[in-house]
């Protein structure tokens, strides 16, 4: 998730509006990453034009070129999964703390209600979660999905929206693409 830390820092630098601008050094000590990591995750952007580099410093020309390759190299780590035959809201509802992302956190966190699901996808530790819903043996399909908590995140109150597109890409669910449409148009107004 080194690399991620770094897209996301980007991105949400952007999206609120604190600009495009950034320098290596900056980045680095943002994500608590080392500046040769951050020269590493620039290269890829640099090749594809996302980013304008120079010698100490860079500028992000094509945001949603940025978002879009992050989007794509995204995996969804999932820690612990497990059915709750509950409510979705239910669920939601009786959550240890975390960050929702997918379908919950746009719906909770950036208003946007697509259409009706029947997962929840939450960063959080997954210890907590199995004390609140415990792993049941017969069960073959699950509805609750933990994923990797990075310590990088407890930054945020609620789970950035370029996160959340990034998780959403990585659904396969007919519903994971109104979900995606919607959160597009959010991001472009500001990434364009």
């Amino acid at each position: 998730m080194k690399y991620e830390r770094i897209y996301l820092e980007m991105l949400m630098s952007i999206n609120n509006k604190v600009g495009r601008e950034f320098t290596q050094q900056a980045l680095a000590k943002a994500c608590d990453l080392s500046i040769s990591t951050v020269n590493h995750a620039l290269k890829p952007l640099e090749k594809m034009g996302a980013i304008q580099k120079r010698s100490k410093s860079f500028t992000v020309i094509q945001p949603k070129k940025l978002l879009i390759y992050w989007s794509c190299m995204h995996k969804v780590p999932v820690t612990y999964k497990v059915y709750s035959p509950k409510r979705t809201s239910v669920i939601e509802s009786e959550m240890p703390e975390g960050l929702f992302t997918c379908y919950s956190g746009a719906r909770l966190y950036h208003d946007i209600d697509a259409a009706d699901y029947s997962e929840v996808y939450i960063y959080a530790d997954p210890k907590m979660v199995e004390e609140r819903f415990p792993f049941n043996k017969r069960e073959k399909r699950f509805n609750i999905f933990c994923l990797q908590h990075d310590p990088y995140l407890s930054k945020y109150k609620q789970t950035p929206l370029p996160l959340i597109y990034a998780d959403l890409w990585n659904m396969d669910t007919w519903y994971a693409n109104e979900f995606l449409k919607q959160a597009e148009v959010r991001l472009n107004a500001i990434l364009e």
